[in-house]
């Protein structure tokens, strides 16, 4: 019972942090989420699979509609507090100088010209993806749509089980709290949950790559902060959820058209 519980409790922490669904807080919840990797893609399937609803209306209503509308339930289930992450590195991309002086950008609470481009690609490529998914069937849509979510999330999860932090904040409190060994589970959930996606739309490729293709995108924030902010934080794990999203929407929707 100990064990439910706390499994309990971590999916619940998941998806009052990952998402804006009015989850009923308890205490340890946060606790059992951070030291609970697998709750990362357990919330990325539900997420998903809530944002995806307006994509039931595709071949209905005009693509363009229902892309607005993805993009709308998207931000209405998830929130917009991971664009904030976004919006820190656009302007930690263009600023100039060494990881120090990029860290203070992060921090700092003035949204300069990168934050604005940033942010406005990344919503922009996002509403572009809800214009391919609108063009596929409804079950191939919700199937990329929920896949590329579950993937965004197991990135996340990778990102806390093996990420350095790169100083004291949101990303050490995860990456403190999770082992490499831990990510085994995560990953078995993300596996099962793309396997089960794809086995009912009959074509599995395509759902595998829009996961892939979000964890490849969390990457290139991840190598970025690596290299050039010493390490993960907080900003660096909204703005990875934001791009994988992107990343693997787009491309689940290409493996689709292809395939």
């Amino acid at each position: 019972m100990a064990v439910t519980g706390r499994w309990i409790g971590a999916v619940r922490g998941a998806l009052g942090f990952l998402t804006r669904l009015p989850i009923g807080y308890r205490d340890g919840d946060w606790d059992a989420f951070r030291a609970t990797p697998a709750a990362f893609p357990i919330a990325g399937l539900v997420a998903g699979a809530l944002a995806a609803i307006p994509l039931l209306a595709a071949g209905t209503l005009a693509a363009p509609t229902v892309a607005l509308g993805y993009l709308l339930s998207v931000y209405a289930v998830t929130g917009i507090h991971h664009l904030d992450g976004i919006a820190d590195l656009g302007d930690a991309l263009v600023v100039h100088g060494d990881a120090e002086r990029r860290r203070e950008v992060l921090k700092d609470t003035t949204t300069g010209v990168g934050a604005l481009l940033a942010v406005a690609i990344t919503v922009a490529a996002l509403a572009l993806a809800g214009l391919g998914l609108a063009g596929l069937s409804i079950r191939a849509a919700i199937g990329v749509a929920i896949g590329a979510e579950v993937g965004t999330k197991l990135g996340m999860a990778a990102m806390a089980c093996f990420g350095r932090a790169a100083a004291d904040g949101m990303g050490k409190r995860f990456t403190d709290a999770a082992t490499p060994g831990s990510f085994l589970l995560p990953a078995a959930v993300a596996l099962a949950a793309a396997t089960g996606i794809g086995a009912a739309l009959g074509r599995p490729l395509p759902v595998a790559i829009a996961l892939t293709g979000a964890v490849a995108g969390i990457a290139l924030p991840w190598y970025w902060a690596d290299r050039h902010l010493g390490g993960i934080n907080g900003d660096i794990f909204g703005a990875a959820n934001e791009i994988g999203r992107v990343a693997g929407v787009h491309l689940g929707v290409i493996a689709w058209t292809l395939s």
